[in-house]
C-alpha cells in the first residue's frame, strides 16, 4: 500500500517507517507538523527542522506545513496535510509512531476514517524495552534531544541512545518511573540514521539549553554524509 508517513523526527515515528517498509509498504511521502506552539499535544517541536534532511537522506517527498499547536484545531491542519498527500502521491494509507498515547492513536484514526485513508500504527503497544532495543539493533542513530525528568540531567543532551544508555533508562524506570521510551514526556529524541536513509545526517553545530530541570539539544546546523 501507498503510504503517508507522519513523522516528527523523533525515533518513533522514524522507526514507524521502517516498519512499515519491512512489511512490503512504500513509502510515498513524510509529512511534518511543525507547531507554533511548543505544547502542541499531537506533535514534536523539537529539531523539526532535521526533517528536511531525513527526506532528502532517504530520498521521499516532503510535504511539511506549519500548525497553530492550539488543541484540537491543529487536527484540521493535520487533515489538510493528508488530502495533500492522497492527492499529490496517491497515499491510500498513513502511518504513525505512536505507542500509548490514546490521545494521538484515536486522533489520527479519526482523521484517516473521515478521508478514507487506512490509518497505521506499527508501534503500538510495543513494549518499551523490546522496541528501543530494536531500533538500536536496526542500526538507528538516535540523540536525546531534550529531556524533562528526574534523572536526567545535561549531560543526556545530545547523548546516543545505545545499550549502555538503555540500561541506564531502565534503571531509571526503577528509582525515578522514568518512562523507557520517553511516552510520558520525560525525553524526545532526534534520528540522525536509520536503515533505510540513504545518506546519514552529520550535525555540524549544536547547542545546548537547560532551564534548571530541563533542557534542549538543538542541531543548528547539519550536513549529509556518505554512509560509505
Amino acid at each position: 500500500m501507498k503510504i503517508a508517513a507522519l513523522v516528527s523526527g523523533g525515533k518513533d515515528s522514524v522507526f514507524a517507517v521502517q516498519k512499515m517498509i519491512e512489511n512490503g509498504h512504500e513509502i510515498v511521502c513524510f509529512v511534518c507538523l511543525v507547531p507554533e506552539n511548543k505544547e502542541s499535544y499531537m506533535f514534536h517541536s523539537v529539531n523539526t527542522d532535521l526533517v528536511r534532511l531525513m527526506a532528502d537522506a532517504a530520498e521521499i517527498p516532503l510535504i511539511q506545513k506549519s500548525t497553530s499547536g492550539i488543541k484540537e484545531e491543529e487536527l484540521n491542519e493535520m487533515k489538510g496535510a493528508l488530502l495533500e498527500a492522497a492527492s499529490v502521491y496517491g497515499a491510500q494509507g498513513v502511518c504513525s509512531g505512536a505507542i500509548e498515547s490514546e490521545y494521538q492513536q484515536s486522533r489520527v484514526q479519526n482523521i484517516c476514517d473521515s478521508i478514507n485513508l487506512t490509518a497505521f500504527s506499527p508501534l503500538w503497544k510495543a513494549d518499551p524495552v523490546s522496541l528501543l532495543t530494536e531500533m538500536i539493533d536496526s542500526g538507528m542513530e538516535i540523540r536525546f534531544a531534550a529531556v524533562a525528568a528526574d534523572g536526567l540531567d545535561e549531560q543526556w543532551l545530545g547523548r546516543i541512545l545505545d545499550k549502555q544508555a538503555l540500561d541506564d533508562l531502565i534503571k531509571l524506570n526503577k528509582t525515578k518511573y522514568v518512562h523507557i521510551a520517553g511516552e510520558g514526556g520525560e525525553f524526545e529524541t532526534a534520528v540522525t540514521d536509520a536503515s533505510f536513509f540513504k545518506k546519514k545526517i552529520n550535525p555540524v553545530r549544536t547547542d545546548i539549553r537547560w532551564y534548571k530541570n530541563r533542557g534542549f539539544y538543538d542541531i543548528l546546523e547539519a550536513e549529509l554524509v556518505s554512509k560509505e
